[in-house]
């Protein structure tokens, strides 16, 4: 079952491929960028759960990276996996808010269980803070009782059409992108799982029907955005 996805920045490939077959093997899902300059091109196209970063590379270095990631992207965690062993250094990788500082060559084991600490607290934390209720026009959202109240008429919906509409939600006025969504709520995305998904963005679409305000508008080949208008007055 995918636990997350992961960016592994390591300039030397032999390393790369061993560390990429060992996070799979784990479980993971792995993106591997070869230097500074392709991880920020792989951070811009899709999203990652967690980054490991080694500190010298050719173009940018694992410290611009981190700064870039800390700037950018302040809810994803990083850490370093790097033969710098210098003091100096991992103060400076702590300060830029890395989780961990790893030293080369390092204990498989140890490195699996220090990454599935870090992702089991991001995952708590998001949890903690991401919203429950929300507002969508003239409707109310209860993700957690599963309901929708239009005009005070409460409609009670499915558990994978409330997991649907709260990324929906999370992403409002955004798009949402379709493999994200559909291996988020599923752990996996494949064919029947995404038909699954677009069979419940249609059940939603005649849920929220009765607001002409709001509606589920496709982004060809990409995903879905949930459009809601907002109130004009004269």
């Amino acid at each position: 079952m995918h636990k997350a996805n992961l960016l592994l920045v390591e300039d030397d490939l032999n390393m790369g491929f061993l560390l990429v077959q060992m996070l799979q093997d784990d479980g993971y899902r792995v993106r591997l960028a070869k230097d500074g300059i392709s991880a920020l091109e792989q951070l811009r196209k899709e999203k990652f759960d967690a980054c490991i970063l080694d500190v010298a590379m050719p173009k940018l270095d694992g410290f611009g990276v981190a700064q870039h990631i800390k700037r950018m992207y302040p809810t994803t965690p990083f850490l370093f996996v790097t033969a710098r062993m210098l003091k100096d250094d991992k103060l400076r990788g702590y300060d830029l808010g890395a989780e961990d500082y790893i030293i080369k060559p390092f204990d498989e084991e140890e490195l699996l269980c220090k990454l599935n600490v870090i992702l089991r607290r991001q995952k708590a934390l998001k949890e903690k803070i991401e919203p429950t209720s929300f507002e969508i026009g003239q409707y109310q959202f209860d993700f957690n009782r599963m309901e929708l109240t239009y005009n005070g008429e409460i409609t009670r919906i499915t558990e994978k059409e409330s997991k649907v509409l709260r990324q929906l939600c999370l992403f409002k006025n955004r798009i949402l992108r379709r493999d994200d969504a559909v291996e988020l709520i599923y752990g996996k995305k494949d064919y029947f799982h995404g038909r699954s998904f677009d069979v419940f963005i249609s059940k939603l679409r005649k849920h929220l029907s009765k607001d002409a305000s709001v509606s589920i508008d496709n982004v060809y080949k990409v995903g879905f955005i949930l459009n809601v208008k907002e109130p004009t007055f004269n």
